[in-house]
């Protein structure tokens, strides 16, 4: 195996990596909130991606697309170097279908300052699409919307309530129809529901690198896709869990 330069005292995050599908080509993995996809900043070996590598002594496992660290969920690498442009184009074109969930406040929408809010049903708040441009600046934490033309788009559901850190809040099914970075988060601070656990919408707060306690309450909960080499139907389906710490310890 060949030998990594790790970064120096880097933090530990003590949750599972779990393998959900493997073949020749893909390895599709559950990633814990907390864990980068990649290395950046001071987490090297502490990303699934260095996980992975690690774990199957094979450097040639690239992601085909990428999830925050706070949010957790389905995750699709590619281990057959002759095939990575198939499965990363398939992600560039928004070919796969995702389905996230979250935990944010019970309470009306508001109006966002700009883009728009469509609701599906007149006579009900939920579900809606909500529509707006994203930017976001390299070295900046937060993304923003800015009234320009539409560059995002979430269908958003309601769910029922559900109890939090001895509070009552709901459970949203967001299902983004692009892929800007931050949208989910983004567009649900902007009608007034941040999700739980969200340490950068609507303020940036200081945290503690060390402290696992209170995840982003964001599960990339399904992803599906016509597999571009084999032709197959696939599915696959986070068992992480809100409401809790995310994911068990290793």
């Amino acid at each position: 195996m060949a030998v990594h330069r790790w970064v120096t005292q880097e933090p530990d995050i003590p949750f599972a990596l779990r393998v959900m599908y493997e073949d020749d080509n893909i390895i599709v993995v559950d990633k814990p909130h907390f864990l980068p996809t990649m290395p950046r900043g001071m987490w090297y070996r502490s990303s699934a991606l260095m996980r992975l590598r690690e774990r199957y002594d094979d450097e040639r496992i690239v992601p085909a697309h990428r999830l925050d660290r706070q949010t957790a969920g389905v995750l699709v690498f590619v281990r057959n170097p002759d095939v990575r442009g198939a499965y990363q184009t398939m992600f560039q074109r928004r070919e796969p279908v995702k389905t996230y969930e979250c935990i944010a406040p019970l309470r009306p929408a508001k109006r966002p300052k700009y883009g728009t809010v469509r609701r599906l049903d007149p006579v009900r708040p939920f579900p809606l699409v909500r529509a707006s441009h994203i930017e976001k600046r390299r070295g900046v934490l937060q993304a923003y919307e800015i009234p320009e033309t539409v560059n995002a788009r979430t269908l958003i559901e309601r769910g029922g309530p559900v109890e939090y850190e001895g509070a009552r809040w709901a459970s949203y099914t967001l299902h983004p129809h692009t892929g800007k970075t931050h949208q989910l988060r983004v567009h649900m601070n902007a009608l007034g529901l941040p999700i739980a656990g969200d340490d950068w919408y609507p303020v940036v707060r200081p945290y503690d690198y060390a402290d696992f306690s209170h995840p982003l309450q964001l599960v990339a909960r399904s992803l599906a896709f016509t597999d571009p080499i084999s032709g197959e139907a696939r599915r696959f389906e986070s068992t992480i869990p809100l409401g809790n710490d995310g994911s068990p310890l290793q």
